[in-house]
């Protein structure tokens, strides 16, 4: 195991249009993607694809959903350590302008138990707060083996305080700030009071406002990617913490403003594609991005 990610399993359905139907009423979207979802799972599909496969942590039902998310971490090899749940979750998103609508239908009533695994040659742990009790345990356990954790922060959970105690790399949402009532520098304050080494608060198209090994305090903008190629943002900030896990299992003394960079790359070319796993960028895909737009940022 080279590194582990924590978090609830959905599968997604992704669909283009520009128009709801309401009432008695049907209309044909334009374009639509099914695929896996889920804050950790995502970011573990996107270490996969570029080269490092993680092992994962997550909810699974035995439905044909579920059989169908089996087969879809067979086909990159992940190996997931199931926790049971009696139904999968559900996600309809549509994408429009740069945003994205979201309905989901979630089942988080775990049967049992989160797994005990041997850690092994691990070297990381990412989390996004769902499965509480396994994220806090996991989070523990990684401190005390000195084995990096990183936290994706999409929104307040149970233990989210607590947890941050025991997290190296915070990267949270806009959303958590607004949810804290913090502003994002507030929040960066915060996170440095909690013991994290690197925080960080992503803000969509203004990038990443984020303190660095030294506590430096620094933005990190977002390529300019023009908006009629803006296709689904939904994801994009799964791929950016599943692509900076992997530049440190990569190289773990590089700069963390390295790792963003490359990250950032990663996601500029997730918002181009519709759906999760077409948004899953190879090293050549980044490389392309950059050098499509790191001379503009």
């Amino acid at each position: 195991m080279q590194a582990l990610f924590i978090g609830q399993t959905y599968i997604d359905v992704t669909f283009l249009t520009d128009h709801m139907p309401t009432g008695d009423e049907k209309y044909v979207a334009s374009d639509y993607a099914v695929s896996f979802g889920g804050n950790a799972v995502t970011a573990a599909f996107c270490c996969a694809k570029l080269g490092i496969v993680p092992d994962l942590i997550a909810t699974m039902a035995n439905d044909w959903l579920g059989r169908m998310f089996q087969d879809m971490t067979a086909k990159y090899g992940i190996s997931v350590h199931p926790r049971k749940v009696n139904t999968s979750s559900l996600s309809f998103i549509m994408p429009k302008d740069g945003k994205r609508a979201i309905v989901r239908c979630r089942d988080d009533d775990h049967l049992h138990p989160f797994p005990l695994l041997n850690l092994g040659s691990c070297r990381a742990l990412h989390v996004d707060g769902h499965q509480p009790d396994a994220a806090l345990y996991y989070a523990k356990l990684c401190r005390e083996a000195g084995i990096l954790t990183s936290l994706d922060g999409g929104g307040l959970r149970s233990n989210t305080d607590e947890l941050l105690a025991f997290i190296d790399v915070a990267v949270v949402a806009e959303r958590l700030c607004e949810q804290m009532d913090k502003t994002p520098a507030q929040m960066l304050d915060y996170l440095k009071s909690r013991g994290c080494r690197i925080g960080g608060v992503t803000l969509g198209e203004r990038g990443l406002y984020w303190y660095d090994e030294h506590g430096v305090v620094q933005t990190l903008p977002a390529y300019p990617v023009p908006a009629h190629r803006v296709l689904d943002t939904n994801g994009a900030g799964d791929v950016f913490h599943g692509a900076y896990i992997y530049s440190y299992l990569r190289n773990p003394s590089g700069a963390w403003a390295d790792h963003f960079a490359f990250a950032r790359a990663a996601s500029s070319f997730k918002v181009q594609r519709l759906g999760n796993e077409a948004g899953l960028p190879t090293l050549a895909d980044i490389q392309a991005v950059q050098q499509e737009f790191g001379m503009m940022a």
